[in-house]
């Protein structure tokens, strides 16, 4: 089950943040379809939020036809955002666990860590962009 974490740093609203956790949760595979959301009241106190704010995530998430509610039951994943890749991210993770306790080592903050892989991805993936052909004149 997922466990839900808030930055009071972040600028992010709180239901957003739910919001994030969950789709990254369905992403790496760490909730799949017919797992259980935490019931709103227990997410609510953890955190020590508005029960409306849980809410208010839950629907989001049901809007967008990632879970669905039932009634005096909870809430439940219908479908996942995992995708083909899902079966290499083991491997992965256990390289990026060593690099982070490298990048610790080094000194690196989180903040660091997260600006340092941030700004590196969007370069990465701006040089991987299909560049646009010069159109010819004919």
């Amino acid at each position: 089950m997922i466990e839900f974490v808030l930055d009071g740093r972040s600028k992010v609203n709180t239901y957003v943040q739910l919001i994030q956790q969950v789709k990254q949760a369905l992403r790496v595979g760490l909730l799949t379809p017919g797992d259980q959301l935490p019931k709103v009241r227990d997410v609510a106190q953890s955190l020590a939020i508005n029960p409306n704010t849980v809410l208010k995530a839950y629907r989001e998430l049901e809007i967008e036809g990632l879970v669905e509610g039932r009634p005096g039951v909870g809430t439940f994943v219908r479908r996942t955002l995992a995708g083909s890749s899902l079966p290499h991210q083991a491997e992965l993770r256990e390289e990026l666990v060593a690099w982070l306790h490298r990048a610790r080592a080094a000194g690196l903050t989180p903040e660091d860590v997260t600006a340092l892989v941030e700004t590196t991805m969007r370069a990465a993936l701006a040089a991987e962009a299909p560049r646009a052909e010069p159109a010819s004149a004919g």
